[in-house]
């Protein structure tokens, strides 16, 4: 998941803010307690969410797929005063773990966790937000993205995760499996979108950032 070398990344790491005490504390029991550790966004990559939140100061944000709870408490540094982050996953299994670490975050009141099908909850949401985070299944990106756009204000910003998929999207030396192709489609269709100012970012296991128009 980590394609920049070992040591400039550790570099990296160690010249960025540090990570809140919370955080690691959610890192550590991630790891130790629950099954793909590695979908956790991390120091590195929270941090930019972090940032990227309080440079915008949004007043809604949308999270589709929150997992531990780690990058919706990063998003969340960055929350208007009267701001609100809805955050929604499926797997209602891990929801007590992880509502029990957004409810220790500082901005825990303003942090609206939510268990269901985003694909049926999404249509829904009257708000419009001015960031989304797509972090869930990856045959959906697209759907997901297409079930979002209306509700995000000119200048919004939409973020999807994984978008290098473990460097899957560039092996052209076999079939790409179905979430690589969904990936790859999903790339494709946000650099195809003249709606957008995007940017593909190699952090981590890939950032794709879409600004509306």
């Amino acid at each position: 998941m980590n394609f920049l070398p070992e040591l400039i990344e550790s570099y990296a790491t160690a010249h960025t803010a540090a990570e809140p005490e919370l955080l690691q504390k959610l890192r550590r029991e991630t790891h130790a307690k629950l099954l793909h550790p590695q979908m956790l966004s991390g120091h590195w990559q929270g941090r930019l969410l972090a940032a990227l939140s309080k440079m915008i100061r949004p007043q809604r944000v949308l999270e589709i797929g929150t997992y531990a709870g780690y990058s919706a408490i990063c998003l969340a540094e960055g929350l208007a005063t009267d701001g609100l982050l809805i955050t929604i996953d499926v797997n209602e299994e891990m929801e007590s773990f992880t509502r029990s670490f957004l409810a220790q975050s500082p901005h825990a009141s303003q942090i609206d966790y939510r268990i269901g099908n985003a694909a049926n909850l999404i249509p829904a949401l009257s708000e419009t937000f001015d960031v989304v985070f797509i972090d869930a299944d990856k045959l959906n990106y697209s759907l997901y993205y297409d079930l979002v756009f209306d509700k995000v204000r000119p200048g919004g910003v939409i973020i999807a995760d994984n978008v290098l998929w473990y460097g899957k999207v560039t092996d052209t030396n076999k079939q790409p499996d179905k979430d690589t192709q969904a990936l790859l489609n999903f790339n494709q269709k946000i650099h195809q979108d003249p709606r957008v100012l995007h940017l593909l970012l190699p952090v981590r296991d890939g950032l794709m950032i879409a600004i509306k128009n």
